[in-house]
Parts: structure tokens; sequence; C-alpha cells
């Protein structure tokens, strides 16, 4: 199975720095600056910062196709923070989301063969065990369960353990810890719409409101606003078949 990726990236961010030089290139959009700034206090706190900023720079691609490379290095300096802490809980995170973009263009085969998103799911897990009270894994979790559903079917739904119901139930316990991050409502109606978006209309389009609804902070939450209203728009106006192909092409 592959699996896509939830946008975790505008979570609490640590200011390991006292200066908010690294907060601000992030929030105004300059990932890579933001990346930078962080390498240069090679601590967890900071190496995780900078694979959260790649992520950030490789999602915002307007053809939805994270660059290799991106990714790639971001998944390096999620790794370097955990080869200093082995459960640091950011770090853990953002190698899932990096696994996971990885994981996302590949057959279902392909990903399978690579372990990216079992490898994903695991750390996701480990996180929720650590940090149950974390709405960002949760909204991982929930876009998980309904990838799975859609990619597998029933059938390898079941053999995985995946489930509308399940999914739901994190994205309601996501929201009820963060109500108003943009970010966990769009990907969760965006996977929900990929998956029915007839089924699920009342419930997608709920979701989609309340992301465009949300009071953002930073160039990254504007752009899942953004993201909302184009597939907002495509509900409207596209058959439901192409409606659920803008969907899954989505971030």
């Amino acid at each position: 199975m592959r699996y896509v990726l939830i946008a975790l990236l505008v979570s609490a961010m640590p200011a390991f720095a006292e200066d908010q030089a690294h907060l601000n290139a992030f929030d105004e959009g300059r990932y890579e600056d933001a990346a930078a700034i962080a390498e240069t206090q090679p601590t967890p706190d900071a190496l995780a910062f900078a694979a959260r900023s790649l992520l950030a720079e490789a999602m915002s691609n307007s053809d939805y196709e994270p660059p290799l490379s991106l990714l790639n290095a971001a998944e390096t300096k999620a790794r370097d923070a955990l080869a200093i802490a082995p459960e640091h809980i950011e770090a853990r995170l953002q190698l899932a989301i990096a696994l996971s973009l990885k994981a996302r263009p590949l057959s279902n085969r392909e990903g399978m063969r690579t372990g990216y998103g079992k490898d994903a799911k695991s750390l996701a897990d480990g996180v929720l065990e650590d940090d149950p009270e974390n709405s960002y894994v949760h909204g991982f979790l929930a876009v998980w369960h309904l990838e799975v559903r859609r990619r597998g079917g029933s059938i390898g739904a079941s053999v995985m353990g995946a489930s509308v119901r399940k999914g739901r139930e994190h994205y309601q316990r996501a929201i009820a810890i963060e109500p108003g991050d943009a970010s966990l409502h769009w990907q969760y109606a965006r996977a929900l719409a990929a998956l029915n978006s007839k089924k699920y209309k009342n419930e997608i389009l709920e979701a989609l409101n309340h992301a465009i609804e949300c009071e953002t902070d930073s160039t990254l939450e504007n752009v899942m606003k953004e993201r909302a209203r184009i597939l907002l728009t495509a509900l409207e106006t596209k058959s439901r078949k192409n409606a659920e192909r803008v969907a899954a092409q989505m971030l």
C-alpha cells in the first residue's frame, strides 16, 4: 500500500534558539532558509525542525508532486535527529511524513516492497503511544485509515486493520485537541473526498468549510486553506469521478 501525507507541518514548533529567525522564515514560506538556520545547531530539535522545513518546501509545489531530493534530505535530517535521540517525537513524526510522501507515487506492489508505508504507520503508532494528545499524529492516522480503505478496498483494509470508522475517530480526536488548525480539517476532507465524494458529501463539506474558516498565521496554513477552496469548487462543479480524481492528486 502507499500512504499519503497529512499536512502536519504546522504544529507547535520548538524555539531551540534565542532568536526566532528559523520560525519567522518558516512562517513566511522561506523553508530552505529555515532549514539552513536550523542546521547551524545540530541538536535533535533543530534537525527535526530542518526536516519539517524541507517537507514544507516539498509540499508547497503547485503541481502537488514533492521533489524526491527534498524528501530524501528531510528523511536524512529526521534520521540524524533520531541518531542522537532515538525517541524524539518530532523527528519520528517528520520521518513518518517523509516516508509517506516517498511512497505516494509508488504502486501498491512497490510500496509493499519498500516498506515506506508500513514504517510510517509504525512510527506514527509509536508517537501516539508516547504522546496520546498529539493532534498531528491523530491527523496522520486519520488519513492513513482512509487511504488504505481507498487503495485496498474492503479486503485490503481488513487485512491492514484500517477503516473509515477509525479514520473518523482519529480526526475527531485531532480537532478536539486543535479545532482551529486548517491542515487537520483539510487533509481529512481531501482523503474522504478521494474515497467517496458522494457517500461522505456532508462530512467532506463540513471539514472543508472548517478549514476555510480557520484563522491562519503562516504561509503553509494559507496554502492548506487555498487547496480546501479548490477542492470545494471541484466538488461543486465537476462530476463525482473527476472531483475524486482532483482530491486524490492533491496534498
